[in-house]
C-alpha cells in the first residue's frame, strides 16, 4: 500500500504542481467563512458572493457586529443562507471573545465556532498553518479514495482517519486539494473520464474502454 500511496501522490503532484485552495480570501477569517457558505454550495458560487460580504463588512469587528438579517440577504444565492448567516456572525464573535480575533489552530478548539465541522477545521488547519496530517474529507475526496481502494466507505469522519493512516502527513493537505482538482477534471461522480485518467493502473474501478462488453 505505501508505494502505492506514493505513486499516486507523485502523480498528482506532477498533474496539479501548485494545489491551492479554490475559495478566495485575503484574512483568516474569511477563509472561515468561505468555507461555511461552500456547505452544499459551489466554489465558484460562493466566489461570486463573498466581494459583496466582505465588502460590506470588511474587518472581523464589522462581520461580528452585522445584522443577520444583511448577511442572509448577501449569502442567499449559496443555500441554506439563514444558517450559514447565523453560524457566520456568531463564529466571528467568538474569534473576537475567544480567540483574541484569530482563527485558533487546533482542531478542539476550531469544532467549538459554530459551522465549523472536522471537514472545515482540516482545510483552515491545513491552509493556514500547514497543519501534517490535515484531510480534508469532501466528495471528492470520499469518491476517488474508495474507487482507488484507498479508503472505504461514505463517511467523512471514518474516511478521514483511513487515509490519516496511510498518507505522509506533510503531503495530506496538499493531496486533498489535488484530489479536487483531479475530481474535477477527471474523476467525476456521474462519467469519470476513464480513458484519460493518469491513476488508471490503481483504479479498481477502471475498465479499459477496448474491453468487450457483456451483452446478457
Amino acid at each position: 500500500m505505501e508505494n502505492k500511496v506514493q505513486a499516486i501522490i507523485d502523480i498528482l503532484k506532477s498533474r496539479y504542481p501548485d494545489p491551492t485552495c479554490a475559495l478566495h480570501y485575503q484574512k483568516d477569517y474569511e477563509l472561515m467563512i468561505a468555507v461555511r457558505l461552500s456547505a452544499q454550495c459551489t466554489d465558484a458560487r460562493v466566489n461570486l458572493v463573498t466581494p459583496a460580504l466582505f465588502a460590506a463588512f470588511p474587518t472581523l469587528e464589522a462581520m461580528a457586529g452585522a445584522d443577520i438579517g444583511e448577511v442572509e440577504n448577501l449569502v442567499h444565492s449559496c443555500g441554506f443562507y439563514k444558517h450559514k448567516a447565523r453560524d457566520i456572525v456568531l463564529g466571528c464573535q467568538m474569534l473576537l471573545t475567544d480567540y483574541g480575533g484569530k482563527v485558533p489552530g487546533t482542531m478542539a478548539e476550531l469544532l467549538k465556532i459554530p459551522g465549523v465541522g472536522r471537514k472545515t477545521a482540516n482545510l483552515l488547519l491545513g491552509d493556514l498553518y500547514g497543519t501534517p496530517g490535515s484531510v480534508v474529507c469532501d466528495t471528492h475526496c470520499i469518491r476517488i479514495c474508495g474507487r482507488l481502494g484507498l479508503s472505504h466507505g461514505k463517511e467523512p469522519e471514518k474516511v478521514e482517519q483511513q487515509l490519516r493512516a496511510i498518507l505522509p502527513p506533510e503531503e495530506s493537505s496538499d493531496f486533498c486539494h489535488r484530489i479536487v482538482l483531479f475530481g474535477r477534471e477527471i474523476c467525476t461522480a456521474r462519467a469519470p473520464r476513464c480513458s484519460e485518467c493518469p491513476l488508471s493502473m490503481h483504479c479498481r474501478e477502471f475498465v479499459p474502454e477496448t474491453q468487450p462488453k457483456h451483452i446478457p
